[in-house]
């Protein structure tokens, strides 16, 4: 499998500020939802919290690591599994747990906090654990990536907009109720379409890896939903926030992760490819997930 470490898909400027706009208007209707109220929840429920953000901060990024070392995928395939969990929760984590019954509030301030501590802990992670991975590097080296220049990518691509977002919110409720939605379903479609076409102007790669590519997805995607169900079962919490905090950490936001490979990483085959599945499978199996809870009774 070595040879998709070779390999490198052609992006467009145009294209990747293109994205960068997409993902920073995801961000902003996201943010549209996050309100005072949320962070006094969360003070006042302090236990949730804080083992959302171990799971999908501490727990996801180093049982992907172990996951990488226990599968032993091509470097590219492995350090684009170890940045998507880097990644904070994806842009439709709240839409999914309030449809799987799951604790909105609790969702919502994790997503804020995943937000703002994605500046800091997606750059760390992802270099701390891609560096030990056999290969990667080596593969990283010779793309010689500045943390600094990512770092700063990360706060205009989601801390810049969370605080427009929240802004935005409290100073025109009556405008932000009318438009919260309609942004949030068209920005997903438009991130949606966007992958697919992506994917299908470098068809011929995507169907000679994909068989691989499923398989590390569909592992890894799993493991985050099962991690976040479990540790909050772990420490008894409410079936609603172990709903919301299993979803937070399953649901992880590919589109950055492209973002990053395209500006820092040379577009390398085997992340992109993780991180374009991603963005594709972790709608089907958060839906098929979120639907099934909707059915059972709390």
């Amino acid at each position: 499998m070595e040879a998709i470490d070779q390999v490198r898909i052609n992006f467009s400027e145009d294209s990747l500020f293109l994205l960068n706009i997409l993902l920073g208007f995801i961000m902003f209707g996201v943010a549209l939802e996050i309100k005072v109220s949320h962070f006094t929840y969360m003070l006042k429920n302090p236990l949730s919290p804080i083992l959302g953000v171990i799971s999908q901060f501490l727990l996801l990024p180093a049982l992907t690591f172990l996951l990488v070392m226990l599968l032993r995928p091509a470097p590219s395939l492995a350090l684009g599994m170890i940045l998507v969990a880097a990644c904070p929760g994806g842009n439709i984590s709240n839409f999914m747990s309030a449809m799987a019954k799951g604790n909105a509030a609790l969702s919502v301030g994790l997503t804020a906090i995943a937000t703002v501590g994605a500046v800091f802990m997606t750059p760390l992670n992802f270099s701390f654990y891609g560096s030990m991975y056999p290969g990667g590097a080596e593969l990283l080296r010779n793309i010689n990536i500045d943390l600094w220049e990512m770092l700063k990518t990360v706060i205009m691509l989601l801390g810049i907009p969370l605080v427009l977002g929240m802004n935005f919110a409290h100073y025109f409720p009556r405008i932000t109720t009318k438009v919260n939605k309609p942004i949030k379903i068209i920005s997903f479609l438009i991130f949606l379409a966007f992958i697919l076409v992506a994917c299908l102007k470098n068809y011929a790669l995507f169907f000679e890896w994909l068989h691989a590519v499923i398989l590390l997805v569909l592992l890894q995607n799993t493991l985050g939903f099962v991690l976040g169900y479990s540790i909050a079962k772990l420490f008894k919490r409410p079936e609603k926030d172990r709903r919301a905090i299993s979803i937070e950490t399953g649901i992880q936001n590919s589109g950055l992760g492209l973002i990053l490979i395209f500006a820092f990483m040379d577009g390398i085959g085997g992340m992109t490819l993780v991180a374009a599945w991603w963005g594709i499978w972790h709608i089907i199996s958060g839906l098929t997930l979120a639907s099934f809870w909707a059915k059972k009774r709390l």
